[in-house]
């Protein structure tokens, strides 16, 4: 390639001015595209900068929401158990009990049918408190059962029954099962945190 060739002159440069610089059109070319280089690093290190930038700041700003909804959601659960707790106290404490004595006589037919097989003569003894008796007794007239004898024991409580037939003994606890919720229901309540409802 042909060099650039500018006369110089050596007469002395007025004060003030810049000295003018001669280069060859090479040295020209590569001075160029070395600037155009170190603009091009330095726009793209300021776009990742940038990006790193907005990248900490949304992730930021998710955290931030994400704890929040966190918090939302605990303090919406807790009032949803707040208002269910006295309705389910109420079910376990009075509707139960209730369903517990219907459903004594229902349990004590089921549970007297395997026995049918094995009774022969002897009646199978069925103790219950009084309350249940009459329930009991309706139950056991419709249906087609083994000869029974009703026994009533004051001790038990109205969801309890008990099934003898010789020496065996089938022991129904309607009373029992009803604790047993009643507890697991406190517990939940009082340990919320730590407690899912399944």
């Amino acid at each position: 390639m042909k060099t650039l060739n500018l006369e110089v002159f050596d007469t002395p440069e007025p004060a003030g001015q810049t000295p003018i610089v001669v280069l060859e059109s090479i040295a020209f070319e590569e001075a160029k595209l070395a600037a155009y280089d170190s603009g091009y690093r330095a726009g793209w290190d300021d776009a990742v900068a940038a990006q790193s930038s907005d990248q900490a700041q949304i992730g930021a700003e998710l955290a931030r929401n994400l704890k929040s909804l966190g918090f939302t959601f605990a303090d919406a659960r807790q009032h949803v158990l707040d208002a269910m707790e006295p309705l389910l106290q109420d079910i376990v404490a009075r509707l139960l009990p209730a369903i517990a004595r219907a459903s004594l006589a229902p349990t004590i037919l089921h549970a007297l049918r395997p026995l049918a097989e094995r009774a022969s003569d002897s009646p199978v003894e069925i103790v219950i408190h009084p309350t249940a008796r009459i329930a009991v007794d309706s139950v056991l007239a419709q249906s087609n059962v083994p000869p029974t004898l009703i026994v009533e024991e004051p001790s038990l409580g109205e969801g309890q029954a008990f099934l003898r037939l010789g020496q065996s003994e089938t022991r129904i606890d309607l009373d029992s099962a009803i604790a047993e919720i009643s507890a697991a229901l406190g517990n939940f309540f009082q340990h919320p945190e730590r407690t899912e409802i399944s």
